[in-house]
């Protein structure tokens, strides 16, 4: 995702309102998301589902590396031939 262009991505609602397909052809061209502002305000931001979707699957990808984050901070670590050594004689598997 580009960086945010204030002078095209900062939009009123009555902008919206009155512009919507040439809001939205821009949020899918640019990839950017939109800032509405209502009275001057910043309000909402409008994303393209895309670009959406990347942040959730980001966001998910995040959660689940959260708790290794934690054992890494916590010293709970160990080497990769250890972790193979205890998965082979856990599934009794030989070599």
């Amino acid at each position: 995702m580009s960086q945010i262009s204030p002078s095209e991505d900062i939009r009123s609602v009555t902008d919206l309102k009155r512009h919507t397909r040439d809001i939205l052809d821009q949020l899918h061209t640019t990839g950017r998301p939109i800032i509405l502002t209502v009275n001057g305000r910043a309000d909402s931001v409008l994303l393209d589902v895309k670009v959406y979707e990347k942040h959730l699957q980001a966001g998910n990808l995040a959660k689940l590396l959260a708790p290794a984050e934690q054992d890494v901070e916590h010293g709970r670590t160990r080497s990769a031939r250890e972790f193979v050594k205890e998965l082979k004689s856990a599934r009794k598997i030989s070599g």
